[in-house]
């Protein structure tokens, strides 16, 4: 096992060239110091044996600071290159059409392809029978909401017209094909006990959307990455950490290009592949998921931005499968907001609005890193609008007002916090789709806390470009920039300098927020 764990991290070394830690030795000599720290005089003799020491790590880079009695640097991670990547000559070896490949070979499914999945995703959001294929928007009708997914509005949309024509041709100018932005690394979001290691994310836009607005629509793969080493808990997801944190000192554009390629579609040493089946929530935990926001409304009044969530799902017996759809799930941390409604004609509203009540103290948090919000997938609504007042919690709570406002009210009392229920169901729509992509966007929510601003629906603009160190890059948002990636910075530098708290529920995210 020592053994192993020094191979792989001379090969990473190889693999990458980068200097990953620290500045005045090579990345042979920083990896060996890194990873096998316990053991140095094997990993010396393993560089001597490949003939990699000549001339090329001296005996000392491979000693510890602490052997020598000097204090180790902390490590930093610059968060444009280790936490957010929008570097478009990065985002060029990211094609939707190679990802939904991988997920069809992996798959086993015969006669499935690329464009027979996008095309039955999209088909969800048609009524039936559609395509023919997979669930459909109006598989479950109620005689007074419509189309619902668990109990809770689910209509058809114009998107559904996706499932008709070919974003894989004539790339460049199909109005139908989709670029990727943005990837993501969310290691912030591995839960407590580290049965994954967090979620690594791709971003695309559709090409219409650049110039028509009415044509937008954005993708996110959300893949959580399973720990290699789950028997090491936290310590298990440490390759995966490094990794990321190797990309700040590449200044090489092209070689994070190719460093990032390997890690999302086969894998580092050790490491499975990022995209996917099983890490798009068709593995045997259910993790991963794909959303969706979606605006293709040029003929519909009013029009309504919408963001959506799918999983992946295969039918199989045995080693055998048969199917693999896109089925759409409930959008997670996302309550429907008629249930802040003192008067909901829903059953669930009741139970609800007890469970709320225990969040209240985590949604009174004194600063924006820490308000939190849990609450069970029973409430989650279909679709999270953040058009409109089906989604704003603040609206809802109002149109009905004592009864929950008030036990609200009385919570907080009994906390001794000066929010009003407002502020605090304020919170909770920050933490939704909705809040965070628009409802909450420069809204004051109490204990002079402001929410941060998207970039006005989205968080990563296909519309917008700059250019850093001679590299053209996708914009990102003022909550990204000022808020969100600061607290994702401190969680990682605080992993890879041994600073990092476990939550106390082993569920919860070590970044403390769940969402975003």
């Amino acid at each position: 096992m020592i053994e192993d764990h020094a191979i792989d991290g001379l090969r990473m070394a190889m693999s990458y060239g980068t200097r990953v830690f620290w500045k005045g030795t090579t990345a042979m000599g920083e990896l060996c110091s890194r990873f096998v720290r316990p053991i140095r005089p094997l990993c010396a003799g393993l560089l001597a044996t490949i003939g990699l020491v000549t001339g090329c790590i001296a005996d000392d880079d491979l000693a510890t600071g602490e052997s020598r009695g000097e204090v180790q640097p902390a490590v930093h991670v610059d968060p444009r290159r280790s936490l957010v990547v929008t570097e478009q000559a990065i985002l060029a070896r990211f094609p939707l059409q190679r990802v939904l490949d991988q997920l069809v070979a992996q798959s086993g499914v015969a006669g499935l392809d690329a464009r027979g999945l996008f095309h039955q995703w999209w088909d969800t959001q048609n009524p039936g029978p559609g395509l023919g294929a997979g669930p459909h928007c109006n598989d479950v009708v109620a005689d007074v909401l419509g189309p619902v997914l668990n109990g809770f509005p689910y209509p058809c949309r114009a998107e559904g017209a996706l499932a008709a024509v070919d974003p894989f041709i004539n790339a460049g100018t199909n109005p139908d094909e989709y670029i990727p932005i943005a990837l993501f690394n969310r290691f912030d979001l591995t839960p407590g006990d580290a049965s994954n290691c967090g979620e690594y994310r791709i971003v695309y836009a559709r090409r219409a959307g650049q110039s028509n607005t009415a044509q937008r629509n954005l993708i996110i793969f959300e893949m959580a990455l399973a720990n290699p080493h789950p028997q090491q808990e936290l310590k298990g997801c440490r390759k995966i950490v490094d990794f990321w944190a190797g990309l700040t000192d590449q200044n090489d554009v092209t070689a994070r290009a190719d460093a990032l390629e390997q890690f999302y579609f086969t894998g580092i040493p050790s490491i499975d592949p990022v995209v996917s089946v099983d890490h798009l929530g068709g593995g045997p935990t259910g993790a991963g998921q794909i959303r969706t926001n979606q605006f293709i409304q040029e003929t519909v009044t009013p029009r309504i931005w919408d963001l959506r969530e799918f999983k992946l799902r295969r039918t199989c017996s045995g080693t055998t499968c048969t199917a693999m759809t896109v089925v759409p799930v409930t959008v997670k941390t996302n309550p429907f907001g008629g249930l802040f409604r003192a008067d909901s004609p829903d059953a669930r509203a009741p139970a609800f609005q007890a469970a709320f009540l225990d969040q209240v103290p985590a949604l009174a948090a004194s600063d924006l890193a820490s308000i939190d919000f849990a609450i069970s997938d029973t409430f989650n609504a279909a679709q999270s609008p953040s058009s409109g007042t089906e989604n704003n919690y603040v609206t809802q709570l109002a149109a009905s007002p004592g009864g929950f406002r008030d036990q609200i009210a009385a919570r907080l009392a009994a906390i001794g916090s000066a929010l009003t229920p407002e502020d605090v169901v304020a919170r909770a729509q920050a933490l939704s789709c909705a809040g965070c992509h628009r409802l909450d966007n420069n809204l004051a929510i109490g204990g002079g806390l402001v929410w941060p601003a998207s970039a006005g629906f989205v968080h990563v603009s296909e519309r917008d470009t700059e250019t850093v160190d001679g590299q053209p890059r996708f914009v990102i948002s003022p909550a990204l920039v000022n808020a969100f990636l600061p607290k994702r910075q401190q969680v990682m530098e605080d992993y890879l300098n041994d600073k990092l708290k476990k939550p106390k529920n082993p569920a919860d995210p070590i970044g403390g927020r769940r969402v975003h």
